[in-house]
């Protein structure tokens, strides 16, 4: 455990570990048997539901599911990298194979680079010569990225070209490890695919531009303003106070900073982690604090949160 906990810290941490449900890790067993139940029960019943309530319904339950990847690829519920990658491979999100979720996301969790353009695979940020050699078409659009709306509607293709870009190159290569990784992905997207055409009202097309891409759009908000540029990478994740049904959704990983100083903690824990010393993660963060989404929202509706050029690289 980091040294910056202190003693007692540390004791109601790895005390957590050791009660019933953090050596069971009961409720993230019971997200990964009723999320799944969940999305084949909507499109089993899709055909009285109607096709229009069923996506509705079905956006937050894959929005969950994505969640859910997210704990799994931390190494909850099992020890098991395997087991865990067999648990959350199903498709339901469409595009990121939870391999290539899995590596990026770990890749990300180096803290010392956060936000630096070209090295976190999250970042959102271009370095200043990337920014003097990018077009005003270009630009504009990082910056209606750096609004809520806009990042509601241009979040997802950016991610997704920025993706696909990147594959495409490995594929080009030859990789055997990226050649694997698709061909498995696709074979199991091709049975949803065949699941949704036979049993559902739903049509694949319909859940590919419906479902999928605004479930992206909605993980987006958690990401809006996740990091920011800092000198001390401590200060670079945000402590988002936000409420139900955020923290449902996103399995409280608006508390951003604990799950980046404890990535082993399951997310069950993290609210009663931060609560109990609220005022010392806050100072650990800079104080880089939103009181939840809705205030995001309220303020950059037009205005940009920042700029997406990287102030120091």
């Amino acid at each position: 455990m980091s040294h910056y906990f202190d003693s007692a810290q540390q004791q109601d941490i790895q005390a957590l570990a050791h009660t019933f449900t953090g050596r069971t890790q009961w409720p993230t067993w019971l997200l990964l048997i009723a999320v799944p139940s969940a999305w084949f029960a909507l499109m089993l019943a899709s055909p009285v539901l109607g096709a229009g309530w069923t996506i509705v319904l079905l956006i937050p339950v894959v929005v969950l599911w994505m969640s859910v990847q997210h704990e799994l690829l931390h190494g909850h519920p099992t020890r098991f990298n395997w087991l865990n990658k067999v648990l959350g491979y199903a498709p339901f999100a469409l595009w990121y194979p939870y391999t290539l979720y899995r590596d990026s996301h770990l890749q990300h969790h180096h803290d010392h680079d956060l936000t630096i353009p070209g090295v976190d695979p999250e970042s959102r940020y271009l370095s200043q010569s990337d920014w003097e050699l990018s077009s005003r078409l270009f630009r504009a659009v990082l910056w209606l990225n750096k609004t809520v709306p806009g990042r509601l509607l241009v979040g997802p293709p950016l991610a997704l070209y920025g993706m696909a870009k990147e594959e495409l190159q490995r594929l080009r290569q030859g990789e055997r490890k990226a050649w694997l990784m698709w061909l498995t992905h696709g074979f199991f997207t091709l049975l949803m695919f065949a699941f949704i055409a036979r049993y559902s009202a739903v049509t694949v097309w319909q859940y590919v531009f419906l479902v999928t891409v605004p479930v992206l759009s909605v993980g987006m908000v958690r990401s809006f303003y996740e990091h920011r540029p800092a000198a001390r990478p401590e200060q670079r994740t945000v402590l988002n106070e936000a409420g139900w049904p955020w923290t449902w959704l996103f399995l409280n990983l608006n508390l951003h900073l604990v799950h980046h100083d404890l990535p082993r903690l399951p997310w069950f824990y993290m609210p009663r982690v931060y609560r109990a010393r609220r005022e010392q993660w806050q100072q650990r963060s800079g104080h880089y604090v939103v009181h939840g989404y809705g205030e995001l929202i309220r303020r950059h509706a037009v205005h940009a949160i920042d700029s997406p050029k990287h102030p120091f690289v």
